[in-house]
């Protein structure tokens, strides 16, 4: 849909009017329209849909008169010259950006370049619920034009990190889904054969918008590194080199169909890794063998995220690196290792824990291995982190193997009795403090799909 290619002719302005106007005629305007309110629902997540509607009536009003036939060449750049300054206004009815300001100090093209660039925060977890079958036809036969725009942007701004053609075929599915199911004789029996049709696309798009987040939060490396984390946790008795490979491989998923435009990177790319994992750990593992045992490799992608952390098996004792190994050009690959060792000893720690570890380890190698001793830096270094992190460490897996296994008052009441016996000098207030803390973490950050930007926050 947005695979445009940009002439070589044309440069800055031109080739952005020349951009949106083979994209408003190819697709016309109601698709373009749509097309405008679920990226800038993605884009500006946190705006309302009243300043969202603002923006789209602004941008679709823009590429209909501009990009008219004998339009002036020159109207497109005035008007989004136009749109610019809007939005640098005090009360200017866009979404609002903490960015904004920035953008405004700048002029011209580089001002437009700015503003474009700007984007929310994505959405800690999917907010949208879906309303009851009854509750859509009533909304629907009301203003279905209304009921279609505010559907697109709730789910937008809701999945606002699933890649565009995920979005596109699964908010098409559904409204297609609203309008034949509310005026068939049977909606029931409609709404069940539709949303059964539709259940590996909803999936899809709650898959790839948590495989997305994560991609945008951490980068490719580091993505590499939680998925390992996560399979290690799932699947403990697996060796390195087997669960390697795999995670290199759902980093690779998440580069390439993140922000891919092609219609289904994302499905073929995310089902072909499934069957890896199958093959590799169904024979090792039974509840991997359980997971993959379904029809629908979406369904068993998903089943095998859902997996609770596994029991901690009896391992050997592991040797940390050398200095000369975390300073050699391996360095980065012995971190891993450890870390890797660390997490399927501890099932329960969760990955924002072990995700700030991996950032320190790298930024230990990294002021140690370039000073004329790395061997005293990393040895002193080292030491503090070991006296600070183990009982960190241990606090930290206890609370969420609790939380996993403990109904939540369970959980709570006796997280309560463990803080009055830890803290004997902490008042009601500070105690009540304390538990809500710690509550809010674990029921946020023991997950396995913990919001990562979120839980780093809280560690």
């Amino acid at each position: 849909l947005l695979t445009v290619p940009p002439s070589p002719a044309l440069s800055g302005k031109a080739y952005v009017r020349e951009k949106v106007c083979q994209e408003y005629r190819m697709l016309g305007k109601e698709n373009f329209r749509t097309l405008t309110i679920i990226t800038n629902s993605q884009k500006y997540s946190n705006g309302t849909f009243e300043e969202i509607g603002h923006l789209v009536r602004e941008i679709v009003s823009l590429a209909e008169t501009c990009c008219a036939d004998g339009a002036d060449p020159s109207c497109y750049d005035a008007g989004s010259t136009a749109l610019s300054v809007k939005s640098c206004r005090a009360d200017s009815p866009f979404p609002a950006h903490p960015g904004t300001a920035e953008c405004c100090v700048h002029e011209g093209l580089e001002r437009k370049l700015c503003l474009a660039a700007l984007r929310h925060p994505p959405q800690p977890q999917p907010r949208y619920l879906q309303p009851s079958d009854k509750e859509l036809c009533q909304a629907f036969r009301q203003d279905p034009r209304e009921f279609a725009d505010r559907f697109l942007y709730e789910y937008a701004s809701s999945y606002s990190q699933a890649p565009l053609p995920v979005l596109l075929g699964s908010t098409r599915t559904f409204l297609s889904m609203v309008s034949t199911c509310c005026i068939s004789p049977a909606p029931t029996a409609c709404f069940l054969k539709e949303k059964l049709e539709r259940k590996t696309l909803s999936l899809l798009t709650l898959t790839s918008n948590r495989i997305c987040s994560r991609f945008s939060a951490y980068g490719k490396d580091k993505v590499s590194f939680s998925y390992l984390v996560l399979l290690a946790q799932k699947a403990p008795t697996a060796s390195f080199e087997d669960l390697l490979p795999l995670a290199e491989d759902a980093a690779e998923v998440s580069s390439q169909c993140c922000d891919s435009v092609a219609e289904d990177c994302m499905q073929k790319k995310l089902l072909e890794h499934t069957a890896r994992v199958c093959s590799m750990l169904s024979a090792r593992d039974g509840r991997f063998a359980d997971c993959c045992k379904g029809k629908n490799p979406m369904e068993n992608h998903f089943c095998i995220l859902a997996l609770p952390p596994a029991p901690a098996p009896k391992l050997p004792e592991v040797s940390e690196p050398t200095n000369k190994e975390l300073c050699g050009k391996e360095g980065a690959l012995h971190t891993t290792r450890s870390l890797f060792e660390l997490a399927r000893r501890h099932p329960s720690l969760p990955d924002a824990i072990l995700a700030k570890l991996y950032d320190s380890s790298g930024k230990l190698r990294g002021e140690c291995c370039s000073t004329k001793d790395p061997s005293a830096c990393l040895d002193s270094k080292r030491k503090r982190m070991e006296a600070e992190l183990r009982p960190f460490l241990e606090k930290a897996s206890q609370l969420c193997e609790q939380y996993n296994k403990l109904p939540f008052l369970e959980f709570k009441k006796r997280l309560r009795a463990i803080l009055m016996q830890a803290e004997p000098e902490a008042g009601p207030a500070q105690l009540e403090q304390l538990l809500e803390q710690r509550v809010s973490f674990a029921s946020t950050c023991c997950l396995p799909d913990a919001p990562p930007l979120l839980c780093a926050s809280k560690v």
